[in-house]
């Protein structure tokens, strides 16, 4: 078997409460996914919220954090005797009891929002996990805080791809930013940028894009994964894009 057919391709995210399309997509060309909790928290990211389609338009959704001074993502604690799981669990009730497939998740967020969560991070792995069952989306997760790497940035990616194993890495949009794009090459691993091309699915309603997944399976159930790859690189042309004529 060539490289080609067996090349390991690993990528990485930092916990997301209730995530968007693009990150499901990156995780299903991967054979690893590493949860960057081992981060500063930064609430003007997606660690706790995200958005639903609301009556009016998107509903932000907000898990409440006790914030602090150089907060790792992984120590982050929500905000005790809020009232924010009875708001979420009824905004997601409220916004798709009449979806297609409402029957199918609505008791998931029911049993979801009874639990009374302390860490934020344990709550978007929850959910990341049962998204990514629904998916069909199966391969090793790993958490950055049980491999104890003290790198920054590029240099930490870099540190994950040589304890994980990976010939490939696949990095968010955003990654061109920060990726030490020859430092990957003399370490002999090839880099990826995602470029996620948003897919339109029936919404029973105008369009609106870069919602949760919440959003799509309702509206889509079983077909979700089919729904989000569409127009997208798969597993086989990413492969085949990096490592087309290596060496069996």
């Amino acid at each position: 078997m060539g490289v080609a057919a067996s090349a390991r391709v690993v990528t990485a995210h930092q916990p997301t409460y209730l995530p968007w399309l693009g990150l499901f997509h990156k995780i299903a060309l991967s054979d690893a996914f590493v949860i960057f909790d081992d981060v500063l928290y930064d609430d003007r990211d997606y660690v706790n919220r995200n958005r639903i389609r609301g009556p009016s338009g998107p509903l932000w959704l907000t898990v409440p954090v006790l914030t602090a001074p150089e907060l790792k993502i992984a120590d982050a604690r929500i905000r005790p005797n809020m009232p924010w799981r009875r708001k979420h669990h009824q905004s997601i009730l409220h916004a798709y009891r009449d979806a297609p497939h409402a029957n199918r998740y609505l008791p998931f967020f029911a049993e979801l929002y009874q639990r009374d969560w302390q860490r934020l991070a344990e709550l978007d792995r929850v959910c990341l996990e049962f998204f990514m069952a629904e998916l069909g989306i199966r391969l090793e997760t790993l958490e950055l805080s049980a491999m104890r790497l003290h790198n920054k940035k590029s240099d930490l990616v870099l540190e994950v791809c040589r304890r994980t194993g990976a010939e490939l890495f696949i990095f968010g949009a955003s990654g061109r930013d920060y990726a030490d794009e020859e430092a990957f090459r003399r370490a002999g691993v090839a880099v990826e940028f995602q470029d996620y091309h948003h897919p339109e699915y029936d919404q029973g309603r105008p369009f609106l894009s870069h919602l949760s997944i919440v959003d799509l399976l309702f509206h889509c159930g079983p077909a979700s994964r089919e729904v989000l790859m569409a127009n997208n690189i798969s597993r086989a042309e990413l492969v085949h894009k990096h490592f087309a004529g290596a060496p069996a």
